[in-house]
């Protein structure tokens, strides 16, 4: 059975998006004490998924791949939050399982796209 990349990458999109709005809803609305200003957070945590964001929607391969790279220090966040903060787990836990997803989806969708050839 051979699986089309296409699906890949649309789970790669599902998770680009899903963590993009948890990031941007997490410090604006869900929680809203901080220390930081919030436009300082919002810069610090939403502007690495913005840098290969162009070429991912294009869907070539070597911005995919940096977007699997960027997404693991979103699960490194996410399993540390999770841990750390009980307040803030679910959120947490979400944000490792889109980031997984973003991982996933690009990393498969690079692999089977090469081979179709």
């Amino acid at each position: 059975m051979k699986i089309p990349p296409v699906y890949f990458y649309v789970i790669a999109l599902i998770g680009f998006f899903g963590l993009f709005s948890l990031l941007m809803l997490w410090h604006t609305v869900f929680v809203t004490t901080h220390k930081l200003p919030i436009a300082l957070i919002l810069l610090v945590t939403v502007t690495p998924l913005l840098l290969p964001l162009r070429g991912f929607l294009a869907q070539q391969k070597k911005s995919c791949a940096w977007m699997a790279y960027i997404s693991l220090g979103y699960f490194l966040h996410g399993s540390a939050e999770a841990y750390v903060n009980q307040n803030n787990e679910m959120y947490a836990i979400i944000e490792v399982i889109f980031s997984l997803m973003l991982f996933f989806g690009s990393s498969l969708y690079i692999y089977f796209s090469g081979k179709q050839r």
